[in-house]
């Protein structure tokens, strides 16, 4: 996407490959101050790890580089790396830091991988659309989205490790007017993009325990709602009329019962080939319904 240098004294709110480069330099600046400290801790209000969280960001920076990354990006899945766990409950990762390495190659791992997508960014065309869960987005977008990641894991891992994390509130103005625009307005612009990611308080307005960004380009012009109105609108559309895609689930998910069924009836008539045969099909079933749902799960 074309980048020019912002004007002094012009107001411009724009997410730039610059904006991710920079959301990246102060991150690891931060973390390293707890290099020496027990990255095994909880990280703020997560169930993940303080390294774990941290090989998360790196994921989530090197597959926004990813997915904007082949000549025609897919429109309506991932890219397909191999997405995996270390443990189960934990995050699943196609990007894992060789632990040998310690804390100071776990965060040369995060450098690298935010080194990505700035390149990735800066270099594709701002007309340029690749599918994430919540929305196909353009460079703008993913830069956004990875500014955004940045931000409040970093924010995650400093609570965890006790260190202290404040970062440029012109930043986190410009992801919320990107992603998350009917936040509200006249607060504290990092205290509210925490709020809408659900890891604050705003004064008069409870936590949010479920919440989204919009990665779509917005027509130039438009007027976004208001949160609460947004918040609704949003469940509305997902929940009244099922997509093809969830008629596929559904049928998927439902073959896999019956067939189910199916292969306990015949282990107890004593059809074990038969059996055999039902039980591979109810897996191939439940398996393609997993998939499915993944393909349009957000990173």
């Amino acid at each position: 996407m074309a980048e020019t240098e912002r004007a002094p004294g012009v107001r411009d709110r724009t997410v730039t490959a610059s904006d991710v480069e920079y959301a990246v330099r102060l991150a690891v600046t931060a973390l390293r101050a707890g290099e020496a400290l027990d990255w095994s801790v909880a990280a703020g209000s997560l169930e993940w790890d303080c390294r774990e969280t941290a090989e998360h960001l790196a994921d989530d920076l090197f597959a926004y580089a990813a997915q904007l990354g082949p000549a025609e990006p897919p429109l309506d899945t991932l890219v397909p790396f191999a997405f995996a766990r270390q443990r189960p409950g934990g995050p699943a990762n196609a990007v894992f830091a060789d632990r040998e390495a310690g804390v100071p190659g776990l965060l040369q791992v995060i450098e690298s991988a935010g080194a990505l997508l700035t390149a990735i960014v800066r270099t594709k065309p701002a007309t340029v659309r690749a599918h994430h869960g919540f929305g196909a987005s353009d460079p703008e977008g993913f830069a956004a989205m990875g500014v955004l990641e940045t931000l409040v894991h970093t924010h995650d891992i400093a609570e965890g490790l006790g260190l202290a994390w404040d970062p440029d509130p012109d930043l986190c103005d410009r992801v919320l007017h990107r992603l998350l625009p009917d936040a509200p307005a006249g607060t504290d612009r990092w205290t509210t993009l925490l709020w809408c990611t659900g890891r604050a308080d705003l004064p008069g307005r409870p936590r949010l325990t479920e919440w989204r960004w919009y990665g779509e380009p917005r027509p130039a012009g438009a007027t976004p709602a208001p949160v609460a109105e947004s918040r609704r609108a949003d469940v509305s559309r997902r929940s009244p009329v099922p997509s093809a895609h969830h008629w596929k689930v559904g049928a998927e998910t439902t073959a896999a019962a019956l067939i189910s069924v199916l292969a306990v009836d015949l282990v107890i008539t004593g059809d074990y080939l038969y059996a055999a045969f039902a039980s591979f099909g109810a897996a191939t079933f439940a398996r393609d319904a997993v998939k499915r749902i993944r393909s349009r799960a957000g990173r």
